[in-house]
């Protein structure tokens, strides 16, 4: 009876297995591999930093799918970012475009690298240097009067 449990479980995990497995029938080898770098230079847009070929979440099976479309099609791979970027924004892209909307992004990382060396030089010159300047004469007869007079008070 144990068996029979054991063996209807695993088919119903390898029924799972295999719905989770996408297949295209690609008309050429080089229409398969444009779609693989798709999926792999494309965001999930749910998963935040994770590519459509690692995603299992419903919305990336259907860009997928909207992508295989779209290569059938005979689109182009820039007229496919193109066509995903208009519904799903920049943020679909690994590498968004440099425009008004993403200059702090691109800008953002150098300018801060850049304020602080400025701070770092700025307080590093404003740092008091200690000077060894030489006494004036009146400065020495001071002094030696000082060291004399805490002399005789000790001894």
């Amino acid at each position: 009876m144990m068996k029979f449990f054991l063996s209807i479980l695993l088919m119903v995990t390898s029924l799972q297995a295999i719905a989770a497995i996408d297949v295209y029938e690609f008309e050429s080898p080089e229409q398969e591999q444009r779609y693989r770098h798709l999926i792999e230079e494309l965001r999930c847009p749910k998963c935040q930093n994770q590519n459509l070929a690692g995603s299992d979440a419903g919305v990336a099976t259907d860009l997928k799918n909207r992508t295989f479309e779209l290569l059938q099609q005979g689109k182009s791979d820039e007229e496919i970012r193109g066509y995903l970027v208009e519904r799903y924004g920049d943020f679909i892209t690994y590498k968004p475009p440099v425009r008004g909307s993403t200059l702090l992004l691109w800008a953002g990382p150098f300018t801060l690298l850049l304020l602080v060396a400025v701070v770092i030089i700025w307080r590093v010159r404003r740092r008091p240097t200690e000077h060894s300047a030489a006494m004036s004469a009146e400065e020495q007869v001071r002094l030696t009067r000082i060291l004399n007079d805490d002399l005789s008070s000790k001894g």
